[in-house]
Formats: C-alpha cells, structure tokens, sequence
C-alpha cells in the first residue's frame, strides 16, 4: 500500500456513465445535500438512535412521515421517540456527573 495516493485526476462516480447507471439503480433517488440544523437537534437525532449512529436515516424518517400524508408521524409515536430521548440525555448527564464528581 503506498504512503500517499494522487487523486488529481480523478472523476465522480456519476461522471463515468456505467457507474452512473449503477448508483441510479442501487441508490433510490437519494440526493447529497448540506443542511444546517440545530446542534441540539443533531444530538437529539444521534442519542435517539444511540451507539448505532443512524441519525441520518432517522432523520430522513421523521422527515418522510411529515411529509406523507398517508404515514403521519402519530402522536404515540412521537412521544415514544420523545421519552426515549429523554432518558437517553437523563443517562448522558448522569455520567457526566458521576465522571465530573469522580475526577474533582
């Protein structure tokens, strides 16, 4: 393995047409963008989701079923997700509690 590779001259995937088609197929219509959103929103996303990290995916969810109008988001759950975050951020203060009062 070399220590450094040269990627000057390379190309996107979706320029080199039979890996274009190839994304286009396995891909689902999923488009890269940049977003920005609330740090305390991007926290809540990632501790909802825990150690697993699809907070991405998640959000995409929540986000799909806004949209729908035949998959609504009901209210059950929603406040499922709510206390699950809940007890989450409970956890992560407690540890940092214990860790502060640990070190001090």
């Amino acid at each position: 393995m070399k220590s450094e590779y040269d990627f000057s001259k390379a190309r996107r995937a979706k320029d080199i047409p039979h890996l274009s088609t190839l994304q286009e197929q396995a891909g689902g219509g999923k488009t890269r963008i940049t977003i920005m959103l609330d740090d305390d929103v991007i926290e809540g996303f990632k501790a909802l989701v825990g150690p697993a990290g699809a907070y991405q995916t998640e959000i995409n969810r929540v986000l799909r079923a806004h949209l729908s109008a035949s998959a609504p988001v009901t209210a059950s759950e929603m406040f499922a997700a709510l206390e699950k975050l809940a007890k989450t951020m409970q956890k992560a203060v407690r540890d940092t509690v214990r860790k502060e009062l640990h070190t001090n």
